[in-house]
């Protein structure tokens, strides 16, 4: 009987012992399960607004540069775009013949010998252009007449002509003052053509016609231009101390 009991209280012992130990277990991989789970999450957490900050500052960086550099080209396009008249040092192109109409006034009273005159171009775009140097101007019909000497005053900076302005060249054409029946070289008109920003002619020819009352003009070795100004008086003020 003793012996029974005895075997009966071992067993008991040893189921006791088992559910114990799976009772143990049991717990260890609840904790493991926490401790994992727990883990992930705090990766998780950090690494997700961490790479929503990096996507904000990615995406405002570029739309920066995107605005500064967007318009540091355009401004060079500009300067560019001016200097393909022929390099004349400013952000505008080089006036062509096709922007410009002309005028010509006399200086001199009536009665005397016409000698001084006074050239105006009206730049008839919406857009400044370029005069530089002053006009080749020519007396005498066709391109092979000589060519007026200049008087390179005011300086040879280029002169912009804004959208609708004018700019202005005094001429002298008349030096001799012998009377009688000596014939004289005649023109009925004056012709210029310009000049590029680094000093090559350019395409096509202004005409100047002669104002009201005078058919032609006599013109002699003495003639000289005076190169392109922004004022009347800038450009004339050289000529008429000839």
């Amino acid at each position: 009987m003793n012996a029974r009991n005895d075997r009966v209280g071992s067993v008991r012992q040893g189921l006791r012992g088992t559910l114990m130990g799976a009772a143990v277990v049991v717990a260890l991989l609840t904790a493991t399960g926490c401790q994992d789970s727990g883990d992930d999450g705090g990766a998780s957490g950090p690494s997700g607004p961490a790479s929503a900050g990096a996507g904000t500052s990615e995406s405002t960086v570029p739309s920066g540069d995107s605005g500064t550099g967007g318009a540091a080209p355009a401004d060079e396009a500009s300067g560019d775009g001016g200097e393909t008249g022929g390099g004349n040092g400013t952000g505008h192109r080089d006036c062509e013949v096709t922007d410009l109409s002309t005028a010509v006034e006399l200086q001199d009273p009536s009665g005397e010998t016409p000698r001084h005159f006074l050239l105006t171009v009206t730049n008839g775009k919406r857009t400044p252009c370029v005069l530089n140097e002053a006009p080749q101007v020519r007396l005498g019909a066709g391109d092979d007449a000589s060519i007026v000497e200049s008087l390179e005053e005011p300086d040879t900076e280029p002169v912009v002509v804004e959208g609708g302005g004018e700019a202005y060249a005094g001429l002298y054409v008349f030096g001799n003052d012998e009377g009688g029946e000596a014939e004289y070289d005649r023109s009925d008109r004056f012709t210029a053509t310009l000049v590029a920003g680094e000093g090559t002619e350019l395409a096509g020819t202004l005409v100047f016609d002669l104002p009201g009352g005078l058919d032609s003009v006599s013109y002699d070795d003495a003639a000289r231009v005076n190169g392109w100004a922004g004022t009347e008086g800038l450009a004339m003020r050289p000529v008429n101390q000839l």
